[in-house]
Parts: C-alpha cells; sequence; structure tokens
C-alpha cells in the first residue's frame, strides 16, 4: 500500500490568532504565519534571509483547540493545503493564498512542553482509569451445565 501524503508546512504565528464564525455556523481559526528563509553560500555557511508571512486557517473542531493552544510567537508544523481565492472589494478584483490545515502541531525542535494522554471525552482521568481497569476485569465463570459437549 502506498504511503498517503499531504502538503505539509512549518512556521510561526506571527499574529494573535482570531476565532470567528463562519456563514454556516463553523468555527474559523485565522493568524499569518511567518516562515524563515536561508540562502546557501558557496562556502556551504547559511545567511539568514527576511521570512515570508502568509495566512494560516482551520475550521470546525481543528480551529477550536488550536484557538485554545496556540499564541503568537509559536511554532508549529501543520498538514493540509495550500487554496488560492480570488474577490472582490470597493470594485477592485483581489487574490490570494492560504493554508488550510487540517491538522497541526507545535514544533518539537523548537518547543518546550508536557503531554497530556487524557482521553478527550468529558470523563476525567480516573473515571478513564476505572474504566479500562473493568475493561480487563476477568470474565465470570458460569456454572457448567448437563448439556452434552459437541465434538465428544
Amino acid at each position: 500500500m502506498a504511503i498517503r501524503t499531504q502538503q505539509s508546512i512549518s512556521g510561526f504565528i506571527a499574529t494573535d490568532p482570531q476565532l470567528t464564525v463562519t456563514d454556516r455556523g463553523e468555527a474559523r481559526f485565522y493568524a499569518r504565519f511567518g516562515q524563515e528563509n536561508f540562502h546557501r553560500e558557496e562556502d556551504g555557511s547559511f545567511t539568514k534571509l527576511e521570512p515570508t508571512f502568509h495566512n494560516l486557517v482551520m475550521y470546525r473542531a481543528t480551529a477550536e483547540r488550536a484557538f485554545e493552544r496556540f499564541a503568537k510567537g509559536d511554532s508549529f508544523v501543520a498538514e493540509g493545503y495550500a487554496h488560492e481565492y480570488s474577490y472582490e472589494r470597493d470594485g477592485q478584483s483581489l487574490s490570494g493564498e492560504e493554508f488550510v490545515a487540517k491538522k497541526i502541531g507545535h514544533d518539537t525542535a523548537r518547543t518546550r512542553y508536557d503531554v497530556d494522554r487524557t482521553p478527550r471525552n468529558s470523563q476525567t482521568r480516573e473515571a478513564a482509569t476505572r474504566d479500562q481497569e473493568r475493561a480487563f476485569d476477568p470474565p465470570v465463570s458460569r456454572p457448567t451445565t448437563s448439556a452434552p459437549v459437541l465434538g465428544r
């Protein structure tokens, strides 16, 4: 089976994220993000260039979670796709490009953090632990019957 791939980007959140609601009532995350750029010199060294800035958007539950977890300055890695769009403003036709992230996470090479592995549903950690323990209880033994055993 072939490896499924998607476009990805990495960068840093350059503006304070915004959470709005679309016309269809869906959450929409928006922020400008920056990407650092470097030029490799003939001697093998690198010269840092000016960063470039682009639009980052997410929708629905991903947007809500990202808004809770990301702030200006955070480094990230995201999976999704580039989307070109056009619109009219004051009689002028304008166009742009945005990256629509379907998944996003902090860049582990540049971010220190703790991982909370508690299930995402409404249960507390203790309730989840109890449920897991119950799931592995041995089966209750059944009383034997006097019915004949098949195959003997």
